[in-house]
């Protein structure tokens, strides 16, 4: 049984806006006079002035179902303090009834009165059975007052109601994410993947956290395919196209990645890598002890005609709060390519202090020698041949 749902929804409401439903049904009977067959019929053919004009002023004496029609027209009309008056007057007349009860609790939860609009929703589900709205929109009030426990507990009866929708068991996996457990929120991705339609944007979410959570538990073998389903169904899903780049890199397996890194700059060259892609990619992320080093590579490529030194491969040392402390690069040099010197030298930037190694590569080097010479310079083995510090 379906409740009537705002279709007025503020910015961080997570179900999709639902056309008004005027046929209500309560547990118990409820006649219908004919006043409210009147307003019932006017309500659907969208005449809420007709309805506030005609009848607002002369309602003393209506029943509780025309009371409700009255204070829904001043709902859809967004005059929320008559909408609440009226559906306490019909709440006043039959409490019974959970459809007041709902579009109070919506009214008050859009006002962020979640304190009120959470006694709303249970009160509506005291009087309903086998609905999820009311569960939703509990669990929804919960975690904005950062109930976190007590949203999760409504989101989780919500799913086991008729019509559960998708966004449901999202908001479960993430809710177990804010409680850093990863195995509940892996499986309950699972269970969305399951749930959730393969046309729906969410499937593809779903697939990504799945992929992303398995990859970060090491289980490569089932990351794979999750991403090639990805790219499968979305030819321009690029973090895709990384995260698989990350996992051949990982096993060492460089000529499968080459076909995505390849995609990637095509996309670079085509405008059409966003964010974090716009201007670099991370192919690689390994431990050195207790050092977690991400690495990347930028699409820029060297012109020796244009006398300019940039990076071109990055390694960021990251500390605990996954900010980079510093960085061992690649670093390009037009004057070492025509001179026929090795394109890059391997360079840190460490604060405001620059240090230069001897050490360097062509175009067609090998990345396990690549990674061992920062391996090497991590570990102390190497030492720069040239040092500077920055100025102000």
């Amino acid at each position: 049984m379906l409740l009537y749902h705002s279709t007025k929804q503020v910015p961080s409401r997570w179900l999709q806006e639902i056309t008004l439903i005027l046929a209500i049904c309560s547990l118990a009977a409820f006649a219908q006079d004919k006043i409210a067959d009147e307003l019932k019929a006017l309500g659907k053919s969208g005449q809420y002035d007709k309805i506030i004009e005609q009848h607002a002023s002369k309602s003393k004496d209506y029943s509780a179902k025309s009371l409700y029609y009255i204070g829904l027209a001043y709902r859809m009309k967004e005059d929320y303090s008559n909408c609440i008056k009226f559906m306490n007057l019909s709440i006043n007349k039959d409490d019974k009834d959970p459809a007041p009860h709902y579009v109070k609790a919506s009214i008050l939860q859009d006002m962020d009165k979640h304190n009120e609009a959470i006694l709303g929703f249970q009160k509506v589900i005291s009087l309903t059975t086998d609905n999820t709205e009311p569960y939703f929109e509990l669990g929804y009030s919960y975690s904005e007052l950062g109930e976190k426990s007590l949203a999760l507990e409504a989101f989780i009866k919500a799913t086991k109601q008729e019509e559960s929708p998708d966004i449901l068991y999202l908001m479960i996996a993430e809710i177990y994410s804010e409680f850093n457990e990863e195995d509940k929120e892996l499986e309950a991705y699972y269970i969305a993947q399951s749930k959730i339609s393969k046309e729906s944007d969410l499937y593809i979410k779903t697939l990504f956290n799945i992929g992303v959570l398995e990859s970060l538990k090491g289980n490569y073998d089932k990351a794979e395919p999750v991403f090639l389903e990805l790219i499968r169904l979305e030819v321009k899903d690029y973090p895709s196209y990384v995260k698989l780049i990350q996992i051949y890199y990982h096993r060492k397996e460089y000529d499968k990645a080459k076909p995505y890194r390849d995609k990637l700059y095509e996309a670079h060259r085509k405008g059409e890598l966003k964010g974090d892609l716009k201007d670099k990619f991370c192919f690689d992320k390994f431990k050195l002890k207790d050092k977690l080093i991400h690495a990347c590579e930028r699409f820029e490529e060297g012109d020796m005609n244009e006398l300019k030194i940039y990076y071109k491969h990055l390694f960021y040392v990251l500390d605990q709060k996954d900010s980079a402390k510093f960085s061992i690069q690649t670093e390009y040099s037009p004057f070492l390519e025509k001179s026929g010197r090795p394109k890059y030298l391997l360079g840190m930037s460490k604060g405001n202090s620059h240090f230069t190694f001897p050490i360097g590569f062509s175009d067609d080097f090998k990345y396990d020698d690549l990674k061992k010479a920062v391996i090497d310079i991590l570990e102390g083995n190497v030492k720069p041949a040239v040092t500077s510090t920055k100025t102000r």
